[in-house]
């Protein structure tokens, strides 16, 4: 099937060089538009009803964001793509949406693109993007839901109700508030680049905690961490003082 597609970016160079990629490269993908703003994008969208747009994040008019605002129950897929990493990109990934750094890398365009065509749940879809709008609507660096993706399919976690993460293999567990355990098929170092913002530490090799969900620090036994549910938590002697020093910043706020 081929799927139908609108750039969306505000420098005409950008515009051309991914109009180019995806005709070359992207087989079975027609573009059918590109436009340069907010107003032309939200114009294009309705008047094509595309199956993918590539939109750039930052924009002379505004941002990619506020045109997903103006769409009701968007039934396209979105690849977001920036030159910047930035606040947004971390938004992103919350929400386990694609995006592509510029240069375009051909590889990461082509995947994105497949895993936009494999598609098939509208619902979810919407609901990751709700959940996207509804992170970059908080005070920064304010991301209250994170999505992940479990071997059932994908849970929207508040970020407050994660206790910690505890790698196992190249896998993660999540512990909650509520004693519910998540296993989720990504390393516990990407959780670590995504939550450091959010009052996560990285304690020892294999776990990751929430600051909020510390219930005391016990020094018998060379030191370890009772979390809230009265979970031990191993901690390294290189990270002890970090530990300890966040744990005091934290205690101020």
């Amino acid at each position: 099937m081929t799927l139908r597609s609108i750039i969306v970016d505000d420098e005409k160079h950008s515009r051309e060089t991914m109009k180019n990629l995806v005709t070359d490269f992207c087989k079975g993908v027609d573009v059918i538009e590109c436009v340069e703003n907010v107003s032309r994008a939200i114009e294009s969208i309705e008047t094509h009803k595309p199956d993918i747009v590539f939109l750039d994040i930052e924009l002379q008019t505004g941002t990619g964001f506020d045109v997903l605002e103006k769409i009701n129950n968007p039934s396209f897929e979105v690849i977001f793509t920036t030159a910047f990493e930035q606040y947004a990109i971390k938004a992103i990934k919350f929400s386990s949406l694609d995006y592509l750094l510029k240069p375009i890398d051909v590889e990461e365009l082509q995947a994105a693109v497949e895993k936009a065509r494999s598609k098939k749940d509208k619902d979810l879809y919407n609901r990751k993007l709700d959940n996207l709008l509804d992170n970059l609507r908080q005070p920064q660096p304010g991301l209250n839901k994170i999505c992940l993706a479990t071997s059932d399919g994908f849970e929207f976690v508040d970020v407050d109700d994660i206790l910690y993460c505890k790698a196992e293999g190249s896998y993660t567990l999540f512990k909650l508030n509520n004693n519910e355990s998540l296993l989720v098929s990504k390393h516990l170092k990407e959780y670590e680049n995504l939550l450091t913002d959010q009052h996560f530490i990285r304690v020892h090799n294999s776990f990751l905690i929430n600051l909020k969900g510390v219930k005391k620090f016990i020094k018998a036994d060379g030191g370890y961490i009772l979390m809230n549910n009265d979970d031990p938590v191993s901690i390294s002697r290189s990270k002890k003082d970090d530990f300890l020093e966040a744990m005091k910043v934290f205690s101020r706020r």
